[in-house]
């Protein structure tokens, strides 16, 4: 029974989500950790996630059934009902929402609000069976959790959380049609409109290899801003060449679907990469200010 309660709140999506809350938190701790308020945030985080991914479940328990990936799915078999289902999330929920409120701030708050409302509301219950669009709106929620780790420790909605939302919003874009392309055929039986669906696989690919520029430009503004050093900057533009080249692989693949699986395996282990790297290569010095120290 506890397998079964834990399953439904998606683990991996739960632990990716950590894994950009640490990020985000110890960028903005800059060295200075506060490991009460750290734990709090990532534990409350983790519960918000995990009742929004069991309200996941409970909406897409229909179109489920209908994809090889989701038939085994605990509401699917029927193995939970769903009044426990709905008292499951709505518990999560208030106890992850709680935990932020008491030791986070109101902004952190607002965000892990707005990142529920947007997966749940919006996108689950709308956006994901009716707009080719979903996939972009969504990706504002996964960009929320590392946001929430930086607003949980600099009370400020600044440059270093922008350019964390946009680099996140970014990367969700390539991860999620890479994952639509080698699903096409769940997504073709469910009826629901992603990109590759809707318009195609390669114009698809001219979508990830222009969303993926842009989030080399984004994660390397953290540098340029002066939130992260040198190491991370590094790191950065290597892993985002890396992840383009491989993009740009798929215009002369010739199978599509072993192609778009290693580009979201890869994208998992890029943005993994640059949390860590976020973490512990911080640097309060901008480029232009550690030129103007080396001139004079």
């Amino acid at each position: 029974m506890i397998k079964k309660y834990l399953l439904v709140t998606k683990p991996g999506i739960i632990f990716g989500n950590m894994v950009s809350v640490i990020g985000g938190f110890l960028l903005a701790s800059q060295g200075r950790v506060d490991f009460v308020l750290l734990f709090a945030t990532i534990i409350g985080v983790s519960l918000v996630v995990a009742s929004g991914c069991v309200f996941n479940n409970y909406i897409d328990r229909d179109i489920d059934c209908m994809m090889e990936r989701t038939k085994n799915r605990v509401l699917v078999k029927g193995l939970i009902s769903p009044v426990n289902t709905i008292l499951y999330a709505c518990l999560l929920g208030v106890a992850g929402f709680g935990l932020l409120y008491f030791y986070t701030n109101m902004l952190a708050v607002l965000f892990a609000v707005l990142g529920f409302v947007i997966y749940v509301g919006l996108y689950s219950l709308y956006l994901k069976r009716k707009s080719v669009y979903g996939t972009l709106i969504g990706s504002l929620s996964g960009a929320a959790p590392p946001v929430i780790g930086y607003c949980a420790v600099s009370n400020q909605f600044d440059a270093g959380a922008l350019i964390l939302l946009v680099i996140f919003s970014l990367w969700q874009m390539p991860h999620s049609y890479a994952i639509a392309i080698f699903r096409y055929k769940d997504y073709l039986a469910a009826s629901i409109p992603v990109l590759p669906v809707k318009r195609g696989i390669p114009v698809t690919k001219h979508h990830i290899t222009l969303y993926i520029i842009a989030f080399i430009v984004a994660t390397l503004m953290l540098t340029i801003s002066g939130y992260a050093g040198y190491s991370y900057l590094v790191v950065a533009a290597v892993v985002g060449i890396g992840w383009l080249v491989m993009a740009l692989s798929g215009y002369t693949t010739t199978d599509n679907r072993i192609w778009a699986r290693k580009l979201f395996i890869f994208s998992i282990i890029a943005i993994t990469t640059l949390s860590i790297m976020m973490s512990v290569d911080y640097s309060q010095a901008t480029i232009s200010e550690s030129l103007m120290t080396l001139v004079w």
